[in-house]
């Protein structure tokens, strides 16, 4: 029978997919072969059909117990022999292990799956040695290679395993490899003569984007309702971010579930079932979630945090559109969390540190460069694509402005050079700056011919052009004093000979990020004649009750209000400053004031811009509010969470302006005599026309009252009155 003959019979297929047929040739024929297809390719099928063409049975090497599961369930669904496909790891009983190997023993089974632990227990190996292997498929074979994304320890000792049951064909699977990664996979096997079989890493259908992470969840939000009834992933590096993301999606109307390795298998399996069954539109997870997940029309993946390598993002993203469909990947990045993961990987070994810090820079080159997504992922897995303007990515789309740098690199580099190459980049930068920072005063900086040269640029700018001259390779960091700068070769020879560098206009994500918070917080981008009708109510309200009006609501609450229109009770508890308790107290007059004004106004509300937050479970402030109850002194708190006792009062603080009410006269009666108190009180009470505590202790007399004793009054004052 031909081989399009078996590939009908037992999948019902006509034809193969680009390099499927000379793969699975090249393998029949008995000879090694390194398969580089991206997801969504067919690489299962390269080893399914010979496993099932050959005499014995394959044994197939996987990282993850769900994918094999996954895998067995749709090669059973194939063939009418349950024994066909069968996995071997630690999730099954004894009596299952015994039922797996009678099936091989009897020629029922044609494929198994197995975990490289697996593959190493003893027991197993000698089992294996008395069975016909027809050859051995290494899938997510990346895990072999330090220089891969997802480096297992484990798979480098496959090459051992198999000598020792047996030597037969091998074919290693990836979807992410750069040459080097590939040459490493090829080394460890022993399969340098290897046939090799690249198909093109170019998903066209995808469109790619990176988003300044500004109000992440917010655009996350907007884009899902955008997006309404499509499935997507959502990636986050933590598993509390996981846990807190979908809940809030939850709560904001999303049909979302986690996954992460922290939960419990039968919570975790369920999660990905109901997301493959399509019960759920929207998975949150961790890199745990994803490999080998056989979902076709996944529309878009979010990555809330960045990546720790593009081999991970390319892999991640490759989930997306995998049925030929549009596919929207969007990636929000600060340069923040780059320090982060730098941070992270201190205290590993300097290989370990070298290798993780080469593959952050890749990312970070990705997200701040200006050039064409698509065309700078290709290049990055040795590909060459030649179309100028690619049309799917945001930078060909939306080009980002570039302006001659060369001058301000020759700064940053005589910089580092005076300074010894024994400082990181924000010391430099605020040598650059004219920054008299301690550390920069510290050790006589301020002094040097260099200081203040590059004053007319504030340090954001200069951070960003030391992290570009790093993309450029002409800083690089000390590995030994991880965030170093060091000046290579290169930036030496570019002193000597300087050539012009581009500068992105807006490389600076942080900038951007800092910029919208001050935007959103602004009080002129409120509605000003809604604001002016909301103070006017808080004055009535606050005048019968016989309160100060800013015991009910703060400007800033008012002024979100009078940004966002919140028209419920659920909405109006989501404003700067609003909880549950200020919303049920105070929210109705002022929500259905709102309501009247956007209906006689025809006001289009910003209703994707309300985000509704879940439930404060901040662990300090349930400790806090815990210990309270049990009179506990402050500083006994301060003292066991590790904080200051300002950073307590300002804890305190937003739990009482947030409508929670409690009581701490236990504590006011210990440090402050009645007097006091009733003077302090009364301030707040009669004379004061807001909460601030610089008006109160120049009223009061900062001789006789200290800050810390007014800010303990009124939060007693604003627990008793407004809560």
């Amino acid at each position: 029978m031909e081989l399009t003959g078996y590939l009908k019979k037992h999948f019902g297929f006509n034809t193969f997919k680009g390099t499927q047929e000379k793969i699975i040739n090249n393998l029949l024929s008995g000879n090694d072969s390194f398969v580089l297809m991206p997801t969504g390719g067919g690489k299962s099928l390269c080893y399914q059909l010979p496993a099932l063409i050959l005499e014995g049975t394959a044994i197939i090497i996987s990282p993850l117990i769900a994918l094999m599961k996954n895998q067995v369930d749709a090669m059973r669904g194939f063939s009418e022999e349950d024994g066909i496909a069968h996995f071997l790891n630690s999730s099954l009983s004894k009596a299952e292990i015994l039922q797996v190997k009678e099936d091989i023993l009897a020629g029922k089974t044609k494929m198994l799956y197995v975990a490289p632990e697996s593959l190493t227990k003893e027991e197993n190996i000698k089992f294996l040695q008395g069975v016909k292997i027809s050859f051995y498929a290494i899938d997510e074979a990346h895990c072999i290679s330090e220089w891969g994304h997802d480096f297992r320890p484990e798979y480098r000792r496959i090459k051992l395993i198999v000598e020792e049951i047996g030597r037969a064909p091998i074919i290693a699977l990836t979807a992410t490899a750069t040459p080097k990664v590939q040459s490493d996979i090829q080394k460890n096997l022993g399969m340098l003569d290897a046939n090799v079989f690249k198909s093109s890493f170019n998903r066209a259908n995808l469109y790619y984007e990176v988003r300044p992470k500004s109000d992440a969840t917010k655009e996350i939000i907007r884009f899902i309702k955008n997006n309404n009834g499509k499935s997507g992933i959502i990636y986050c590096l933590s598993r509390k971010k996981v846990e807190e993301l979908a809940e809030t999606l939850r709560v904001n109307g999303i049909n979302a579930l986690a996954y992460h390795a922290g939960m419990d298998s039968g919570t975790r399996s369920g999660n990905q079932d109901k997301f493959l069954m399509e019960e759920v539109d929207v998975i949150v997870a961790t890199i745990a979630f994803g490999m080998g997940i056989d979902k076709p029309d996944v529309r878009f993946v979010i990555h809330y945090d960045v990546p720790k390598s593009l081999e991970g993002y390319y892999q991640e993203t490759g989930r997306a559109g995998r049925d030929g469909g549009e596919g929207h990947c969007i990636s929000f990045y600060s340069y923040k969390d780059i320090q982060k993961l730098e941070k992270f990987m201190q205290g590993k070994p300097v290989a370990e540190q070298e290798i993780g810090k080469h593959l952050l820079l890749e990312t970070v080159s990705y997200s701040e460069s200006a050039l064409c997504r698509r065309k700078y992922l290709l290049h990055y897995f040795g590909e060459n694509y030649q179309i100028k303007n690619c049309e799917t990515c945001d930078n060909c789309l939306h080009p980002k402005e570039q302006f001659e740098g060369k001058d301000e690199i020759i700064k940053t580099i005589n910089v580092v050079l005076a300074v010894k190459e024994y400082f990181k980049s924000d010391h430099v930068a605020s040598i650059l700056n004219g920054n008299e920072s301690y550390s920069v005063k510290s050790y006589k900086h301020h002094h040097i011919p260099e200081f203040g040269i590059g004053k007319d640029k504030d340090i954001k700018f200069w951070n960003g052009a030391i992290r570009q001259a790093l993309i450029a390779k002409l800083l690089s960091k000390d590995i030994e004093n991880y965030g170093l700068l060091k000046v290579t070769q290169k930036g030496h020879d570019f002193l000597k000979n300087p050539t012009s560098f581009m500068l992105i206009q807006d490389h600076d994500y942080d900038k951007v990020e800092s910029e919208n918070d001050k935007l959103q917080s602004s009080s002129s981008s409120a509605d000003p004649n809604l604001f002016a009708m909301l103070k006017d109510l808080r004055k009535s309200l606050a005048k019968d009750k016989g309160i100060p009006p800013f015991v009910i609501f703060q400007d800033p609450s008012l002024q979100d209000m009078a940004i966002h229109y919140p028209i419920t009770a659920d909405e109006m508890q989501n404003m700067t400053g609003v909880g549950i308790g200020k919303a049920k107290r105070y929210g109705k007059e002022f929500y259905e004031l709102i309501k009247v004004y956007v209906d006689e106004n025809e006001i289009e509300r910003p209703l994707d811009l309300v985000v509704k937050s879940i439930v404060n479970k901040s662990g300090l402030k349930v400790h806090i509010i815990q210990a309270i109850d049990r009179k506990v002194p402050l500083n006994t708190i301060a003292e066991s969470k590790g904080i200051s006792i300002t950073d307590l009062l300002k804890e305190i603080e937003a739990i009482v302006y947030s409508g929670t009410r409690i009581n701490i006269d236990y504590y006011i009666d210990e440090v402050l005599d009645d007097d006091y108190q009733d003077e302090i009180y009364e301030y707040f009470m009669e004379e004061a026309e807001s909460e601030s505590i610089i008006a109160a202790v120049e009223e009061l007399g900062e001789d006789e009252y200290s800050e810390e004793d007014i800010r303990l009054m009124r939060i007693k004052f604003i627990s008793n009155e407004g809560n």
